[in-house]
């Protein structure tokens, strides 16, 4: 009997750092590692997207497509994806079409092979434009059932919204379980039935957070599972995803076929050992975020949701009122209508949350972005939300009910001539677009730098 080959993507470039350390992670401690990472012989390598774009330009001062086209170049031999988060693209609100294709074409030409698109609110015409924009440039477009819990959140529910994926003209689905919350059980239960109803192959994406994601991988193998997502040991665990090396080897006693090089993955997992360390010292990687909470699979917070409150707290000087805030975070949900806690929704039911606890008065402050997605501005919440809730925080705004992005106009020339020669070519523009403040003050420091060395240059 042929064994069956189970696919790996590893995470340790994107994920696995953002959940652990809210995406701090430098280009140069990856640059060294690349070439070895590339003759493991992973199915994919997520390295880009997600909140990388967003922390490059922040907090690291790194250009994120020079950290694309590195990474590119040093691995030329495994598939580079990314997360994409429909039409948010990379940032919290909905971009014009324009803006979402000419992003697309961009990152596919810089080296992104899958583009692993999801919509917070599984509205599926959310990501219409950037299914057309991957297909189009001739690269994977692999779609997401963002999964949570509720009564609206059932087995078929998902069922129906994959076929709905595959009729669309997804390349693959995915199983995007951010919170850890997917259980062995229902993870057996929905590969089964996906793998009946569609012809695709089926990716499982989950985390350690609640201390069920071995069994959870180990179920949805079983079911079918054509590949899964793990993390190089180092940066494993808690928040982030299961071991690599560990599922790898559980996985071939198991009789699977998982062609990986173990030596060059001990070679990597011996550098990024060092890197951990280096992160534990500097005080970014927080211990805590290593440690399973079982209370994930009651609140359903993921992983970078809690590394960004915990930061928040830190910020205001309340990190005591950490569980106060994780029990105020499933009642902000139900108020919202049910969610699934997935970025950009996650930031904002956990912002939202936080300030509730803050303030000493629920909803006393509320964000614009909470203010745009109740009139309608991010999609359909998968619950109806209550009308006088909703009333009591927009007064009278209209809400929307069609497709958001159809209420935008093109936008991408007129960022461009907004940002004007700070932006050297259409790359700059996108990182302007997605963080006007902050991606524009990234501009200007490129562009202070680049003028003082050549003062220094001409002087010498």
């Amino acid at each position: 009997m042929e064994k069956k080959k189970i696919g790996i993507t590893e995470t340790v470039l994107r994920d696995a750092h953002q959940c652990l350390m809210a995406t701090r992670m430098r280009l140069e401690d990856m640059l060294p590692i690349l070439s070895t990472l590339d003759a493991i012989g992973f199915d994919s390598v997520e390295c880009w997207g997600g909140a990388t774009f967003d922390a490059c330009v922040r907090f690291l001062g790194e250009d994120p497509w020079e950290r694309l086209r590195a990474i590119k170049k040093s691995m030329p031999n495994t598939p580079l994806q990314m997360l994409l988060r429909g039409q948010n693209i990379l940032g919290y609100r909905h971009y014009a079409d324009d803006v979402v294709e000419k992003f697309v074409e961009l990152s596919a030409a810089n080296g992104i092979d899958i583009f692993r698109i999801f919509d917070a609110l599984n509205d599926v015409r959310n990501l219409q434009t950037s299914l057309k924009a991957v297909k189009k440039a001739g690269k994977e477009a692999q779609l997401v059932l963002a999964y949570t819990i509720s009564d609206v959140h059932t087995i078929d529910y998902y069922v129906r919204l994959a076929q709905t994926m595959e009729g669309m003209g997804a390349d693959s689905i995915c199983i995007k379980d951010m919170a850890g919350i997917l259980t062995p059980a229902h993870g057996y239960e929905l590969v089964s039935r996906l793998k009946e109803a569609i012809h695709l192959p089926v990716i499982v994406h989950t985390h350690s957070t609640s201390g069920v994601s071995y069994m959870t991988y180990e179920s949805a193998v079983r079911a079918g599972a054509d590949r899964i997502d793990t993390a190089i040991s180092p940066f494993s665990e808690g928040t982030s995803q299961p071991a690599t090396e560990s599922i790898v080897i559980a996985l071939k006693e198991e009789g699977y076929e998982i062609p990986l090089d173990m030596d060059s993955l001990q070679e990597a997992a011996n550098h990024f050992r060092k890197i951990k360390d280096k992160y534990l010292d500097d005080g970014l990687l927080n211990p805590k975020m290593l440690t399973p909470d079982p209370r994930a699979l009651i609140y359903q917070v993921p992983g970078g949701m809690l590394s960004n409150m915990t930061s928040q707290l830190q910020q205001a000087n309340a990190l005591d009122r950490y569980e106060d805030v994780l029990t105020e975070v499933p009642k902000v949900r139900a108020e919202l209508g049910f969610p699934p806690l997935v970025t950009p929704l996650s930031q904002m039911v956990g912002t939202q949350a936080t300030m509730n606890v803050i303030t000493g008065e629920r909803y006393k402050v509320v964000s614009n972005e909470i203010k745009s997605y109740l009139a309608g501005e991010y999609g359909k919440s998968p619950v109806e939300i209550d009308e006088d809730f909703r009333r009591s925080i927009i007064g009278d705004t209209k809400v929307i009910s069609d497709r958001p992005a159809d209420h935008l106009s093109s936008e991408f020339t007129s960022l461009q001539e907004e940002i004007g020669s700070l932006a050297k070519n259409e790359e700059d523009v996108l990182i302007y677009a997605l963080f006007p403040e902050v991606g524009k003050e990234f501009l200007e420091n490129r562009a202070k730098k680049n003028d003082e060395l050549v003062k220094v240059s001409g002087y010498l």
